[in-house]
């Protein structure tokens, strides 16, 4: 496995503001410029090299992320948990900028939107499709936890934190000199804006997300940024400081947050038996046979 992912980094490196919008259009964040977040008013700086984009699919409440590296010749670029509905806004989007997209990752298997990684790949040459090797569905390259995915100069790490699903991983930002100061973790359904996600289906377990999100993102630096796969109250980003001192929910001790999350009594996703069997072939899918 390590060999192979070896070879990821290495084609990766050489392969040729004001309130969220609820409507499929690009969210313009800027890492060169001061930044006013939902969760208050924020300024930094970080790395000329990064170029991010957070994107917003009002359907499902899904925020796609596309990341660059910007200074690098190829301009390589990876969308973070594409959606199938909104490929041809990420795709415009990508050329418009003049980017290379080489890569297309998810957190973990979706249940409430299908992914678009098939729907890349098929109009994008040379796009390749990534998830955990620990959610046991099908793509092009999988990562287990410390792997590194690197697009020009830059890279994510991987992080395993499952729970909501048992392959959930976030993806954080690098720790070097020439890496986005402050990092910033994308952390699917693990961790929310003041909230998680459910634990009641797809193998979830609330102990193993609550020492997952405990483990591995609220050990992050304070000041990192989080930026989940879902939002339903009009939040964008949040950070591990904000979520260590309010999180309602995982901020309590492990007995109490099992008790909430057995206690919740969610309605059956609706999207379940659609999104999930097409979701465990990540985009490999008939891209001629859409969800209904």
């Amino acid at each position: 496995m390590l060999s192979k992912f070896r070879f990821l980094q290495f084609s990766a490196t050489l392969s040729p503001s004001s309130a969220r919008i609820k409507a499929s259009i690009s969210q313009i964040v800027s890492f060169t410029a001061k930044f006013e977040s939902r969760m208050g008013s924020d300024s930094y700086s970080t790395s000329s090299k990064l170029l991010f984009r957070q994107l917003f699919e009002k359907e499902s409440s899904t925020y796609t992320y596309l990341l660059a590296d910007a200074s690098h010749p190829d301009k390589p670029a990876l969308l973070v948990d594409p959606v199938d509905k909104t490929v041809d806004r990420d795709i415009s989007l990508v050329k418009e900028l003049g980017l290379k997209l080489i890569y297309a990752i998810n957190t973990h298997v979706h249940a409430d939107h299908v992914t678009g990684t098939g729907f890349l790949k098929s109009k994008v040459p040379g796009v390749k499709s990534i998830i955990s090797k620990a959610s046991n569905a099908k793509a092009d390259l999988f990562v287990e936890p410390g792997d590194k995915i690197c697009f020009g100069d830059l890279f994510l790490e991987v992080r395993a934190t499952p729970g909501h699903t048992q392959g959930c991983v976030t993806y954080v930002t690098g720790d070097g000199p020439n890496q986005p100061q402050p990092r910033m973790a994308f952390t699917g359904d693990a961790l929310l804006i003041r909230g998680c996600g459910r634990t009641d289906f797809q193998g979830g377990s609330s102990e193993q997300l609550y020492n997952s999100v405990h483990s591995q993102i609220f050990t992050l630096p304070k000041d990192t940024f989080l930026y989940p796969a879902h939002d339903y109250k009009g939040f964008s980003v949040s950070t591990v400081g904000e979520e260590t001192l309010h999180n309602p929910r995982l901020t309590k001790d492990k007995e109490t947050f099992k008790n909430i999350m057995a206690n919740l009594n969610l309605s059956y996703p609706k999207m379940i038996d659609v999104a999930v069997p097409a979701n465990m072939v990540c985009g490999l899918q008939d891209i001629d046979v859409k969800a209904t």
